[in-house]
Parts: C-alpha cells; sequence; structure tokens
C-alpha cells in the first residue's frame, strides 16, 4: 500500500508504524488546528497523513535550547511540510534528516560582501533555515498554528528545501517529473513576476510618508497592499519560497496580483488552494 510513499529516507514498516500511531481524532485535531487546510476532500486528507507519516518516519526531530519536542510539535510540523508534497514525490524532501526546532527566533553569522569588495560580518535573528545538504530549522513560536496571517514558516523553509533539492536555491525547482513546464517558460514568468513584485514594493515604498517609519505599526499598513510578505524581492530563492507560503495560506492576493505566476505554481504543487479555501 505505501510502495509510492517510500524514498530511502524510511521503510514501509517504519511508515506504518506512524500511520498507526496517529489515530483518527489525533488527526482530526491536529489538521483542525491550521486554518489553510479547510477544504481538503477526504482522498486529500487521508493522502496528506500518509504523507506526514512518512515525514515523522523519515527526519529526527531535536529540540534546541531546552525545547522538549513533542509529539503533537512533530506532528504539526509534519502536517504542514507534507502538503507542499501532497501530490508530488516526497524524494524532494530526501537528502538530508535532522529538522531542530528552537522554542523562538535563533541567531545565525552572516556575512555580505559590498560593491567595494567589502566583507561585512553580522548577526541575524531567523525563524527558519534550510542548509544545503544539512538540517533544516524552525523557531516553535513562528511554526506553531495560529501564527503570522499569511505566513507559514514551515512551508517557507521546506519550500527552498525543493529549491534546493535541483541544485542550487535559485526559484528553480526540478521539473522532470513535469513534462507539461518547459524550463524557459517557468524562468519567463519567475523573472517576470519577479520584477512586477519588486516594481510593486517599490510603489508602496515610494507612498510612504516621509514621517512615518516604514518598521513600524503605521507603515504595515502600506505593505498590506503587496500580495505577500516584501521579503520575497529579495531575489528568486526568497520569491519562490516566500510566494509558496503565499499559494498555500493565503492564496487570493496572489493569484488576483500575480495569475501567470499562481498558475504556474497550481501545475508545479498539482493543486488549487484559491478553488478549495474560497
Amino acid at each position: 500500500m505505501l510502495r509510492w510513499l517510500l524514498g530511502r529516507g524510511a521503510t514501509q514498516r517504519q511508515v506504518a508504524r506512524e500511520l498507526a500511531l496517529i489515530s483518527p481524532d489525533v488527526w482530526r485535531r491536529a489538521v483542525a488546528r491550521h486554518a489553510f487546510l479547510a477544504g481538503l476532500s477526504a482522498e486529500d486528507d487521508e493522502a496528506l497523513r500518509q504523507r506526514a507519516a512518512w515525514l515523522l518516519a523519515s527526519k529526527t526531530f531535536s529540540g534546541a535550547h531546552g525545547l522538549e519536542v513533542t509529539d503533537e510539535i512533530m506532528l504539526s510540523i509534519a502536517i504542514q511540510a507534507a502538503l507542499p508534497v501532497l501530490k508530488l514525490d516526497p524524494v524532494l524532501y530526501e537528502g538530508w534528516t535532522e529538522i531542530i526546532v528552537y522554542p523562538g527566533g535563533f541567531l545565525i553569522p552572516r556575512n555580505d560582501v559590498d560593491e567595494s569588495g567589502v566583507v561585512h560580518e553580522y548577526v541575524q535573528e531567523a525563524s527558519g533555515e534550510a542548509w544545503e545538504g544539512g538540517p533544516l530549522i524552525l523557531s516553535w513560536e513562528d511554526a506553531a498554528p495560529g501564527g503570522a496571517p499569511g505566513m507559514n514558516v514551515v512551508i517557507h523553509e521546506f519550500a527552498h528545501k525543493i529549491d534546493l533539492y535541483a541544485g542550487s536555491a535559485d526559484g528553480m525547482p526540478g521539473l522532470s517529473a513535469h513534462p507539461d513546464i518547459r524550463p524557459a517558460y517557468w524562468r519567463k514568468v519567475l523573472d517576470e513576476s519577479f520584477d512586477r513584485f519588486n516594481d510593486a514594493l517599490d510603489a508602496v515604498e515610494e507612498a510612504i510618508p516621509g514621517d512615518v517609519d516604514p518598521e513600524s505599526e503605521a507603515g504595515a499598513a502600506w505593505y498590506d497592499a503587496l500580495p505577500m510578505d516584501p521579503y520575497a524581492a529579495t531575489d528568486n530563492a526568497e520569491f519562490f519560497a516566500v510566494s509558496t507560503e503565499a499559494f498555500f495560506i493565503d492564496p487570493e492576493p496572489l493569484a488576483r496580483s500575480l495569475p501567470e505566476w499562481y498558475g504556474l505554481l497550481a501545475r508545479y504543487y498539482r493543486q488549487d488552494p484559491l478553488r478549495r479555501l474560497g
């Protein structure tokens, strides 16, 4: 029964054991905590349960800074992570094994090189991080159900893993299983949509009055006009990850503002959250 779900990360016995541990009542309660899962058909609900069981069987969960990673935490993360690959091969999540969960935000050392070639080193607080070939790191404070509207750090970081599975993080996931999507077409829509979003962000920032701090609560009202978080403008990799968040969590603004990109994501993920959540 589970052969279609198996990869190198888990055996059939391990997945079956995890499925047996997720009772119908436990599953219903866990799914109900995530509003963006509303409208799943009975078939998709069962497929999501099997994907979540595969994740629980194939990944190890480690708590950091004293966090006890409970069964509830693991199941919640697995459910959220399973949604993007609901209709895809879970092999996209292979090549790494560990999920590290912090109680809240954590610090990551960064370095940037400016136009003069000077290296600037600093520490940045993060709510999630996906390492190439390494662990995926999450803040439970940010990953828990009921987080910020339209945002989902679990889906964001697992979208990076999907991107990285094809090579470098560049917003171009592997398309070998999608003969209906030509790489050149993906690149064209990605680049055009990225540029359109950056233009929209520039317009928003130009419209903010000079006496309003863009990073204040008052400034946030202008950014609310965007279809997704401004962080999507960072580069193509972040654009793919942030728009994947929006696609599954709050699809209507994305579909309205960037319809061709939304349609391409729907073809890639083989899902249409707008129709399901509408």
